[in-house]
């Protein structure tokens, strides 16, 4: 299948020589991104945030909540819930010490840029509600860099939900990019009683959308979305529902994906993950039947 994003003749020389040593790639971030999802008849609904064009990386991009790595996710005496850092690391392919920051970051991010919190006074219960002010006050904080995540749930009284989280891809940033990101892809589902609010100062508009319905309009480029979003969308519309999606989350190992520069044709695409292959092929294969 043709590639999903044609690059000019310019960037294969540019992606040679970082691939020849000519050039030094940039060193990647480590970051965390989370698919927050919500039932719908149509499918788990996505939520998107579509940041700034301003923006230096993705400017314009229709993305999941998400961010780096913030020294302090390291901390190890966070309030910690649900599978341990040993387990984590497992699936995430990484350290323990790590894995506990990307989950960390991972719910720190998804707070601060959507309101959403996965985190309750106890192992088995969940925030209801927080739309507040004073939630609002330590969002700030958070996103500032002015409170930490351990800080934030020791002074509440909270554990992190970590059960509430699970595992999808890993994408590494291309070796050409000037600024690359290796990250970390989870899945949640919105917690009962919690709404999403429009609160990042990094977004301009945010949208929930039936996953399918995201990617089709990708395509449509009525949105715009960088390959592992699109792909994530359409992988994570396969499924009925968000428990569907978990079900799967709990069996998948993260392998992380570095796209790469091949030809095609007359011009040059990236490579894609053998998984995402397999879904736009179906893809393709719908497309056809329907049109007969």
């Amino acid at each position: 299948m043709g590639g999903l994003v044609q690059l000019p003749q310019e960037f294969a020389d540019a992606a040679a020589a970082f691939a020849d040593g000519t050039k030094e790639p940039a060193e990647p971030r480590d970051a965390a991104t989370v698919v927050v999802m919500r039932r719908s008849d149509r499918g788990p609904e996505i939520y998107l945030l579509r940041r700034q064009v301003s923006m230096e990386f993705a400017g314009g991009m229709c993305v999941f909540p998400g961010g780096g790595v913030d020294p302090r996710d390291f901390d190890a005496d966070v309030a910690w819930a649900g599978p341990s850092p040993a387990e984590w690391a497992e699936r995430l392919g990484t350290d323990e010490a790590k894995a506990r920051a990307l989950v960390c970051a991972a719910v720190r991010e998804t707070f601060e840029e959507s309101g959403v919190l996965l985190a309750g006074e106890s192992a088995d219960s969940v925030v209801a509600d927080t739309t507040g002010a004073d939630w609002e006050a330590d969002r700030v904080a958070l996103e500032k860099r002015e409170l930490s995540l351990t800080e934030f749930l020791a002074r509440r009284g909270l554990v992190l939900r970590t059960d509430l989280l699970g595992a999808w891809s890993g994408w590494l940033t291309p070796i050409f990019e000037p600024k690359r990101y290796r990250t970390w892809f989870f899945v949640a589902e919105l917690p009962e009683g919690q709404i999403t609010r429009d609160v990042s100062s990094e977004s301009d508009h945010v949208v929930w959308l039936p996953a399918m319905t995201a990617a089709e309009q990708a395509e449509g480029r009525e949105i715009l979305m960088l390959p592992p979003t699109y792909i994530t969308s359409l992988d994570v519309g396969q499924y009925d529902d968000p428990d569907a999606v978990l079900v799967e989350a709990a069996n998948r190992r993260v392998e992380m994906f570095c796209p790469a520069v091949e030809p095609d044709g007359a011009v040059f695409t990236l490579t894609r993950p053998p998984h995402a292959d397999a879904l736009l092929e179906a893809r393709a294969q719908n497309a056809t039947w329907g049109q007969r």
